[in-house]
């Protein structure tokens, strides 16, 4: 018997607004919404395709009534597949995302952000060929 990682669950105030951001930087889609709760992902879940192999898992925003008061302990790590890391924090940057600081310190191969809602996250170094 075992399981699979099928969702990562994410508190916040505004799931679609949270949703739409995480569409864009992830060139995900909306598979599934309710009173309170979007699903995004990039592909549709099937219980067949669970059940047969490690598929990616999904992203669930909840809404709550909390907000976010500490550095989150678990974050998503993104790595930028067509272009340089600068250019996308710059993208990020424009869909709304900040820069911001939890202790990292100045020299690191990674930048910390945080989504809309303050959310950390980190982007990676790129995936892009390097000509």
């Amino acid at each position: 018997m075992t399981s699979r990682f099928t969702e990562l669950v994410v508190d916040c105030h505004d799931p679609e607004r949270l949703a739409a951001f995480w569409c864009e930087v992830l060139d995900f889609e909306v598979i599934e919404r309710s009173e309170g709760k979007v699903e995004i992902g990039s592909w549709v879940p099937t219980v067949e395709d669970v059940q047969a192999r490690q598929m990616p898992p999904t992203l669930v925003f909840i809404r709550v009534p909390e907000g976010k008061t500490v550095k989150n302990r678990l974050h998503l790590d993104v790595s930028p597949v067509d272009g340089s890391t600068e250019d996308e924090v710059s993208r990020l940057l424009g869909l709304g995302a900040t820069k911001t600081d939890v202790g990292q310190g100045p020299d690191r191969n990674w930048v910390v952000m945080a989504d809309p809602e303050g959310n950390e996250f980190d982007v990676l170094r790129t995936l892009a060929p390097q000509a």
